[in-house]
C-alpha cells in the first residue's frame, strides 16, 4: 500500500503523491478538453477545462490509490446531446484520459533515456512512468464507470452494446468495488492488470 510509505519513507511518499496528483489532473483535463473540442461546453461551464488539481481530484478515488494502488479522478460531466456523433464521440472523450497518461509515460521514458542522469529525474521519472501506465490500464478496463466501458460500447454491435449498458447500469459499480477490494492482501484487479502494467513499464524504463 502506498500509504505505508508515509511512515517508512516520507520522501518517496511525497514524490509519489505529487506525481499522482499531476497524473490524475492531466487525465481528467484531457477528458474535459476533448469534450469541449467535440462541441460540448458542459466541462468548460463546470470549470473542468483546467489544470487546477482541485477541480479534478476525487477523494474516494485518490484514497483508493493510496490504499490499494488503483483509483480514479472526479468524473468529467458532458452532455451527449451536444455531440454530433454521441457514441463514437463519447468513446473519444473516454479514450483521451488514458491516452494522455500513456503519452506522459512515453515522454518520461524518452527523457529518462536521453537526458543526463540527474538525481531528481531518476527519482521522479520512473515513478511518473509507473503511475501513468497504471492509471491508463486501470481506466481502460471495460467496467462502468471506468473509461473502458464507454470505449467498448462504441465497438460492440448495437444490441450487444445495449445489453452491456443495461448490465453496467445496474451492476457496474458493485462489480468495480468487488474487483478493487483487497482479499487476503490483494485485489482481483491486481491479478488482472498488474502483469500488463509491469510489462509496459519494463518496456519504458
Amino acid at each position: 500500500m502506498l500509504i505505508s510509505l508515509l511512515f517508512s519513507n516520507p520522501i518517496v511518499f511525497f514524490i509519489l503523491a505529487i506525481v499522482l496528483v499531476v497524473s490524475i489532473t492531466v487525465h481528467e483535463f484531457a477528458h474535459a478538453w476533448m469534450a469541449d473540442r467535440l462541441g460540448d461546453p458542459t466541462p468548460r461551464y463546470k470549470g473542468r477545462v483546467s489544470l487546477n488539481p482541485l477541480h479534478h481530484l476525487d477523494p474516494i478515488g485518490t484514497i483508493a490509490i493510496l490504499l490499494v494502488g488503483f483509483g480514479w479522478g472526479k468524473a468529467v460531466p458532458y452532455d451527449p446531446y451536444n455531440l454530433k456523433n454521441p457514441v463514437p464521440d463519447a468513446a473519444k472523450i473516454a479514450l483521451a484520459g488514458p491516452a494522455v497518461n500513456l503519452l506522459i509515460a512515453g515522454l518520461a521514458s524518452l527523457i529518462l533515456k536521453f537526458l543526463p542522469s540527474l538525481p531528481i529525474l531518476q527519482a521522479l521519472l520512473p515513478t511518473a512512468i509507473y503511475l501513468n501506465v497504471m492509471l491508463a490500464i486501470f481506466n481502460l478496463l471495460p467496467v462502468a464507470p471506468l473509461d473502458g466501458s464507454k470505449i467498448i460500447i462504441a465497438v460492440l454491435p448495437h444490441q450487444t452494446a445495449l445489453e452491456y449498458q443495461n448490465f453496467m447500469r445496474h451492476y457496474g459499480t458493485w462489480l468495480l468495488l468487488f474487483l478493487i477490494l483487497p482479499i487476503n492482501g490483494t485485489s482481483a484487479i491486481s491479478s488482472l492488470v498488474l502483469p500488463i502494467i509491469n510489462w509496459l513499464v519494463n518496456l519504458l524504463v
